[in-house]
């Protein structure tokens, strides 16, 4: 019980050496050791390192799991070293809404076998998203996290114990400095008198120096120590330059599998029997695609729609993926999903061909187009 009496008091007492040692440096009536140059040049990098890489990691989460209540959930289980249960991805989720549609529909009707297909798809887009989110988070967020939670502590607590020593060293300099004032400025009247007094000042004095060689040992060993972690960041750098490569990797392969069974099932729609209705309502031209700013080519002008005919060969039939309002006169207008005959003539611009409907007859955009055989 006296060894830890003794103990808090000693420890209080450090705790309060050092708040005055930080109070008086803070009101400048103290001297502070500084650092070198370099040595602030790594604390600054690490704290930006840090700083970055706490926001990409946060970001990035945010990106794999937009929910924030499911994300507070994993961090429970991870927490509690649990295992998360297997989440169903919101691709999976819709394709099953669409199958089960699909069976109260009828599977036969065109809605219905649409349906069916475009559910299977949405599940294999779901199920490659999971793996996407299962590789993302080994590859990439996993080191961010140990990072931040091992190494980063390691980091701070090695230099709060550096910044204590600091302060126990500069303090241990004042009290020498105070012991060498108070000795030159000491009094002599006698010998008799004095000799004592001046005995204690010097002992004084000799207490406070090995205090401070003591002091200043372990500040530079912990400095050392303190450097080697901070050097490190460029390791850090280098592990996870080399796990951005990993996620990038990952990304593309996941958008390259979504981009493969778009594909597919564009095509399987396509061979779908009356998959779609030629009534149906107008779809719009998704934005930002080639079908926003078309316009007639300059031989419009001189072409005359009227006395153009159709050649004997080289008509073919085309499907149109989008609604278009025909500019002027020469133009024809057109409805998605229709299907129209189409030819070239000669020294017509690249990007338009003649369209027939019926009696109906203009110039048509190639990228509203899906060429059939």
């Amino acid at each position: 019980m006296d060894f830890n009496v003794k103990k808090l008091a000693s420890g209080a007492g450090l705790f309060f050496t050092r708040a005055v040692q930080f109070t008086e440096e803070k009101l400048g009536q103290a001297e502070k050791t500084e650092l070198d140059a370099h040595f602030e040049n790594l604390m600054s990098r690490a704290d930006c390192t840090k700083h970055w890489t706490e926001k990409i990691f946060r970001q990035t989460e945010v990106l794999l799991q937009p929910n924030p209540s499911a994300r507070i959930e994993e961090f429970f289980y991870e927490k509690l070293d649990m295992k998360a249960p297997s989440r169903v991805t919101n691709g999976e989720l819709l394709g099953k809404y669409m199958e089960d549609a699909a069976k109260e529909f009828g599977s036969e009707t065109p809605y219905g076998s649409t349906l069916i297909k475009v559910g299977e798809c949405e599940r294999r887009l779901g199920a490659a998203e999971r793996e996407f989110l299962q590789t993302s988070a080994i590859s990439f967020l996993t080191p961010l996290r140990n990072f931040l939670e091992g190494d980063w502590r390691t980091i701070s607590k090695e230099r709060r114990l550096l910044e204590n020593l600091r302060l126990d060293l500069d303090a241990c300099k004042t009290r020498l400095k105070k012991a060498k004032l108070a000795e030159a400025k000491a009094m002599v009247p006698d010998f008799q008198e004095t000799r004592p007094r001046n005995y204690v000042l010097s002992a004084s004095a000799s207490a406070a120096e090995h205090e401070l060689r003591v002091a200043q040992t372990e500040f530079d060993r912990q400095a050392e120590v303190t450097r080697l972690l901070l050097e490190g960041i460029s390791s850090t750098h280098v592990n996870h330059l080399r796990c951005l490569n990993e996620f990038v990797e990952a990304q593309a392969a996941y958008y390259k599998q979504c981009h493969f069974h778009m594909q597919e099932l564009q095509k399987e729609l396509g061979r779908l029997p009356n998959a779609f209705a030629l009534n149906s309502t107008p779809s719009v031209a998704p934005a930002g695609s080639a079908s926003e700013g078309i316009t007639s080519p300059v031989e419009t002008e001189t072409l005359k729609i009227e006395e153009v005919q159709a050649p004997a060969t080289g008509t073919r039939k085309a499907k149109v993926l989008y609604d278009y309002d025909a500019a002027d006169s020469s133009e024809l207008s057109l409805l998605a999903d229709e299907l129209i005959t189409v030819y070239t003539v000669p020294g017509m611009d690249s990007d338009w061909l003649i369209g027939e409907r019926g009696n109906q007859k203009g110039k048509v955009p190639v990228t509203y187009l899906e060429l059939l055989s």
